[in-house]
């Protein structure tokens, strides 16, 4: 059986990735400090095996820091989306950022957990970031998310990187 393998997100992986996000997000698009993304446009990368996909991440460089867009696992506990967050970390680090950063939302207990354990911390609550969000730039955001808990809030993390 063939290890999981990480790679750069290709040209030829867009099509793949346009319906795994419609499938397991709908929507291309994700929403991160009052900006729209458009994650097949985004480069990235992907962690497969012999069963294919097992995890995929989008970044985008501005100045010293390296934002982490979007990070998804569709085999959890798989050491995927680690592998990403490190070989992300390794471009910002050679592009010379000082910060690596994402946004989350309030729901999302599982990545707070995950992050946080890797060496992030929370840096900033922006309140009704989400709400804010629905209203003007992406109403198919839904209301409640992990747990019952209803989607308001953005929460910001950040690891500081060494260079």
């Amino acid at each position: 059986m063939m290890r999981p393998a990480l790679r750069e997100l290709s040209p030829g992986d867009r099509d793949r990735l346009t319906a795994l996000l419609g499938e397991r997000w709908g929507s291309t698009r994700m929403v991160s400090r009052g900006r729209i993304w458009e994650i097949p446009e985004m480069s990235g990368f992907i962690v497969e095996d012999a069963e294919g996909w097992v995890s995929y991440g989008t970044y985008r460089i501005d100045g010293d820091s390296c934002e982490l867009v979007m990070l998804d696992s569709l085999r959890e506990g798989s050491g995927g989306g680690s592998a990403i967050l490190e070989a992300v970390a390794s471009v910002a680090r050679s592009a010379g950022c000082r910060r690596l950063w994402l946004v989350t939302t309030n729901d999302n207990v599982h990545a707070l957990r995950f992050y946080q354990r890797r060496g992030f911390v929370l840096i900033a609550v922006h309140r009704d970031a989400v709400t804010q969000a629905r209203r003007t730039l992406k109403p198919e955001i839904g209301m409640v998310g992990e747990s019952g808990i209803a989607i308001r809030d953005e929460l910001e993390l950040e690891l500081e990187l060494e260079l």
